[in-house]
C-alpha cells in the first residue's frame, strides 16, 4: 500500500517573492526608525538641529544637554534613514528645512515625529495584547503608560491647531452662539487641553468636561484654576451613567466614543443630554469600515494597529463590545442614527490624515 503523496507547495513567481522580501526589509527598517524618530522627538534633537544647522554630533548633544555617544548613534540612525544629511569630510550632520517641516514642535500640526510616539506606546502592551489574542478579554486602560501625556499632544497638534479656523467653522454660526454663552460639554475631555482653549476664548459660555481617568480630570481642574477659568469645570464620570437631559447646547467628543465599552448606550446619553436645537460634533479616525478602501489611504495600517493595541482591548476589558477605531463612517453613521440623531454630516479638514468629524443634530 502506497503512502500518500506529499502536498505539493503552490507554485510562485521568484521574482515576486524577492520583491516582497525586499519589501519586509523596508518595513523592518522603517519599524526601526520610527522608534528613533520617538526618542528624537522626546529627547528635543530635532528642535536642535533645526536651531543649529550643520553641526557635529557634541555640538547637537551640548545643544539637547544630552550625552554625545547616544546621540551619535542616533544620528547614525537619522543619516542612514534619509532623514538626517551628513557631511563625512567633516563629520557635521544638518536636518534639512523641508524634513524639518514634518519633524519639530515649530512644525505643529504637521509633526510626524509627535505621532510616532505612539509605536513604542503600543509595542509596550504586545505581551498583554498577544495574551488576548489566545484566551480573548481586553487589557485596562492602565497598561498603556504615557498614553494620556502622548494623546494631549497629539491634541495640542490635531485639534487645538485647528480648533479655531478649522473644526468650529465646521458648524456654521458656532462661534458666534459660543461668543453669546452656551452650554457645552467634552466627552473624553482627558487633561481639558480643549476646554481650556475654549473656555479663554469664549467667556460667555460654560464648558464641563467628562473622563474616565482620576488623574487626567484633576490635572483639568489645577490647569483651570492656574488659568483663572471660572466657566470650566471637571468631573470623573462614565457618559453612559449620564442621566442629565436637555442640558447642553453643544457636546464634543474627540477621539473617544470608539474606546468605550458600549458606544451604543453613549451615544444615547448624549442625544438626551443635548438641548432640541443643540449640535453633537464626534471626531473618529477616518476610517470606511471596508479593508479594500482603507488600504488606499495613507496611514491606514498605523490606525488598524493603533486600533489592535489600544481601542478594542480597552474597551472588551471593560466588558464592552470592542468597536475599534476603524469602524468607520457607515459604522459610526448607524450608531449616531440609532441614538437619536437624524441630521449627519461627515466632514473632513484639508490636510488631515487621520480624522473625519461628525456633525448630528436631534431627529425632528
Amino acid at each position: 500500500m502506497s503512502s500518500p503523496a506529499a502536498p505539493v507547495a503552490p507554485a510562485f513567481e521568484q521574482n515576486e517573492a524577492q520583491a516582497f522580501a525586499e519589501r519586509l526589509c523596508g518595513v523592518l527598517d522603517a519599524g526601526a526608525l520610527a522608534l528613533m524618530l520617538s526618542i528624537g522627538h522626546r529627547a528635543g534633537l530635532f528642535d536642535a538641529m533645526q536651531r543649529l544647522g550643520f553641526a557635529g554630533s557634541a555640538e547637537i548633544a551640548d545643544e539637547a544637554g544630552l550625552h554625545e555617544r547616544y546621540v551619535r548613534e542616533w544620528l547614525g540612525a537619522m543619516t542612514t534613514g534619509g532623514i538626517v544629511a551628513y557631511q563625512p569630510s567633516t563629520h557635521r550632520y544638518r536636518l534639512p528645512p523641508a524634513h524639518a517641516a514634518s519633524l519639530t514642535r515649530a512644525a505643529r500640526p504637521h509633526n510626524l515625529a509627535a505621532t510616532a510616539q505612539w509605536i513604542p506606546l503600543l509595542a509596550g502592551v504586545e505581551d498583554d495584547v498577544l495574551a488576548c489574542f489566545e484566551r480573548g478579554g481586553g487589557v485596562p486602560a492602565a497598561a498603556y503608560e504615557r498614553f494620556g501625556q502622548v494623546l494631549a499632544e497629539e491634541r495640542d497638534q490635531r485639534i487645538l491647531v485647528a480648533l479655531d479656523d478649522g473644526i468650529l467653522p465646521l458648524v456654521p454660526g458656532l462661534r458666534e452662539a459660543l461668543a453669546r454663552g452656551r452650554d457645552v460639554l467634552d466627552v473624553g475631555c482627558g487633561s481639558g487641553r480643549v476646554i481650556h482653549a475654549l473656555a479663554r476664548r469664549f467667556p460667555c459660555s460654560r464648558f464641563t468636561g467628562y473622563d474616565l481617568g482620576a488623574g487626567a480630570v484633576a490635572e483639568g481642574r489645577r490647569s483651570a484654576a492656574e488659568l483663572g477659568l471660572r466657566n470650566a469645570q471637571f468631573e470623573v464620570r462614565d457618559v453612559a451613567d449620564l442621566e442629565v437631559r436637555a442640558a447642553f447646547d453643544l457636546i464634543v467628543s474627540f477621539d473617544a466614543i470608539h474606546d468605550r465599552a458600549r458606544p451604543d448606550v453613549g451615544l444615547r446619553a448624549i442625544a438626551r443630554a443635548l438641548r432640541r436645537d443643540g449640535v453633537f460634533l464626534m471626531q473618529a479616525a477616518r476610517g470606511s469600515g471596508r479593508i479594500e478602501l482603507d488600504a488606499e489611504r495613507p496611514l491606514a495600517s498605523l490606525l488598524y494597529t493603533a486600533s489592535c493595541l489600544h481601542s478594542i482591548g480597552v474597551s472588551l476589558a471593560a466588558g464592552g463590545s470592542g468597536l475599534g477605531a476603524m469602524a468607520g463612517a457607515e459604522t459610526s453613521s448607524r450608531l449616531l442614527a440609532e441614538a437619536g440623531f437624524g441630521a449627519l454630516e461627515v466632514r473632513t479638514l484639508p490636510g488631515d490624515r487621520f480624522d473625519q468629524y461628525y456633525v448630528g443634530r436631534l431627529a425632528g
